[in-house]
């Protein structure tokens, strides 16, 4: 179905963009928005990150901010406001409404954190018509008088849920309290939790709600493959991964940041244009390396989960999961990245034959059925190494004339197969070799052996299990503490207190109990519904984490804070009559 009747200027530039028809979440945004042209009706909609949402919403303010005219008026106070709760999100917001308003003159500035505050109060003073920004300096903006919220037309709330379970609430309900009550309020949110709902109630007047159902099988536009690897091949094998698919973007994600470097120096010594992307990273270098990638000076990207959501890249056809991911969700999410707005993508995964069983479990979960395949050999990237070379511009673009005259040297001193040898040899010298690499097989290993598996097994297994350990990635020096910690981890997590255990903090990251059957749905819970950046692991097979140093203070007087009704002696603290103390340090 084509896009409905728009103004010209949005419809020119949809165009210049290749968009042919508009995804689900954008027809039934447009339908509603359409109905009531004009009149800026408030919308409530559920959307998948993914799915083409913001667009949707940049649709859907154009009638509130053009109306009948060709262009937008000059940059003065902005008329609209957009709110996402991570800096990258909010700066792939931007981009993304740059080129949609750009036939219409629209200047859209981001105000994030990170960034230069007096640089975003300068653009705000030049004048703008769409301000998107994160929370926390969207309001010190508005505090300080640089942001103008007076002609304010439409509010947009993107990734609402999220930006709940990052803890800014008050920092919104201040923003849209500032706002003119007559705006539009455009809220998005993956999922709808009663906070959500009670934020709409208030904010929001006689709010239509659209519920946009995704895909129950993950993307349809990715192609899954699961790679036999041996363990000790596995940088090896993604070379080759790389080097046969010759993506002009890929993503390769590692589980821990250490894996991160050793993996990018790894590539990058062997040819290959390398950037990363990884926690430790401040915001200018993290937009450093996606700039790299999205101009063509890096093909790769090494990174961590952090690169999970809110990222997207428009070449990006190959996603490779170096480290297996931690469950189904973030499995998805990390493919997500490939495979957007109707674009093709392929999603491998490299599996040792010792955790082929938990590979095969978390496929099923997802309901992904892959290519099973051995790697990528050799012998066969270098015959696609032929097939290609004759399509590279080295071969396509025709000669100059200095390149004419020094061929007729050559050709005097060397014969047309010399030459031709001598040709392909600097043809393979500009790319990385490939690696010889071992296809373990499918029948070695007991893991392959095994019935085939059936997910109501997994779900009867983690019901009669025994607690398990996870790693947060906040500590002390994030200011974590148990009253802050318990509400982040029922709600992303989806759990009731009474199922979080023991909680040890330590200088940087958390470690924690979640008990018996909740594990799984737990660690599946916080990955779906939450920020990258804030990341738990289960620590399986490892002992109970230590409970760390004892108190300075010579009567004990000072212990760490706890939760729920344990001893107040800390040398009592522990597992009482089978059950774990809930217990931080």
């Amino acid at each position: 179905m084509p896009f409905p009747i728009l103004p010209a200027a949005i419809a020119r530039a949809l165009d210049e963009r290749g968009y042919a028809e508009p995804t689900p979440v954008q027809s039934a945004v447009l339908d509603a928005t359409l109905e009531v042209a004009g009149t800026g009706r408030d919308l409530l909609v559920s959307a998948q990150t993914g799915s083409g949402k913001t667009v949707a919403y940049g649709l859907a303010m154009a009638g509130a901010l053009l109306g009948e005219a060709e262009a937008l008026p000059p940059p003065g106070a902005p008329l609209a406001l957009v709110i996402a709760p991570t800096r990258e999100l909010a700066l792939q917001v931007q981009r993304e409404l740059a080129w949609l308003y750009a036939p219409a003159g629209g200047r859209i500035v981001s105000c994030v954190g990170g960034m230069d505050p007096r640089r975003e109060a300068r653009m705000l003073y030049d004048g703008v018509h769409i301000v998107v920004g994160t929370p926390g300096r969207l309001r010190d903006h508005l505090e300080r008088g640089n942001l103008v919220p007076e002609a304010l037309r439409a509010v947009v709330l993107d990734e609402a849920d999220e930006m709940l379970d990052l803890g800014f609430r008050e920092d919104i309900e201040f923003i849209l309290s500032a706002t003119p009550a007559e705006r539009a309020t455009l809220l998005f949110s993956a999922t709808l939790p009663r906070d959500i709902e009670a934020l709409a109630e208030r904010y929001q007047r006689d709010a239509l709600r659209l519920a946009i159902k995704g895909e129950t099988r993950g993307h349809a536009d990715i192609a899954y493959r699961a790679i036999r690897v041996v363990p000790r091949e596995i940088e090896h094998v993604v070379l080759n991964v790389l080097r046969e698919a010759d993506a002009p973007t890929a993503i390769v994600f590692c589980n821990t940041r250490n894996a991160v470097r050793h993996l990018q120096a790894s590539l990058t010594e062997r040819g290959f244009s390398v950037v990363a992307l990884s926690g430790e990273l401040g915001q200018g270098e993290r937009n450093a390396a996606l700039q790299a990638l999205r101009d063509g000076r890096a093909r790769v990207c090494v990174a961590t989960d952090v690169a999970a959501r809110g990222i997207d890249l428009p070449t990006l056809s190959l996603v490779i999961h170096a480290d297996l991911p931690h469950d189904a969700e973030v499995m998805q999410h990390r493919s997500g990245r490939t495979g957007r707005a109707g674009r093709k993508g392929v999603s491998v995964l490299l599996v040792p034959n010792a955790r082929r069983r938990r590979a095969e479990q978390m496929l099923a979960i997802a309901k992904v059925t892959p290519e099973w395949m051995g790697p990528p050999s050799a012998d066969e990237i270098r015959r696609l190494d032929g097939e290609r070379m004759l399509s590279d511009p080295l071969f396509t673009e025709p000669p100059a004339e200095e390149d004419v005259a020094l061929a007729e040297t050559l050709l005097a001193e060397r014969s047309p197969a010399e030459l031709a040898a001598l040709l392909a040899r600097v043809y393979r010298s500009r790319l990385p070799a490939p690696e010889d690499v071992t296809d373990p097989g499918e029948k070695r290993g007991a893991a392959t052996s095994r019935a085939p598996y059936d997910p109501m097994d997994a779900e009867r297994i983690a019901a009669m299990g025994p607690a398990v350990w996870f790693r947060l990635n906040l500590g002390r020096r994030d200011n974590a503490d148990p009253r802050r910690l318990l509400p982040l981890l029922t709600r992303r997590g989806k759990v009731d207190r009474e199922m979080i255990g023991a909680i040890r903090i330590f200088e940087r990251e958390t470690k924690f109990e979640i008990r018996g059957g909740a594990a799984q749905a737990f660690a599946a819970a916080f990955a779906r519904n939450g920020s990258p950046e804030i990341q738990v692991e289960a620590l399986i097979g490892e002992a109970p984490p230590p409970r760390g140093p004892k108190p300075k203070n010579p009567r004990g007087m000072k212990h760490a804070r706890r939760i729920g009704d344990g001893p107040k002696d800390p040398a009592k603290a522990g597992h009482r009559k089978g059950k774990p103390h809930q217990a931080a340090q």
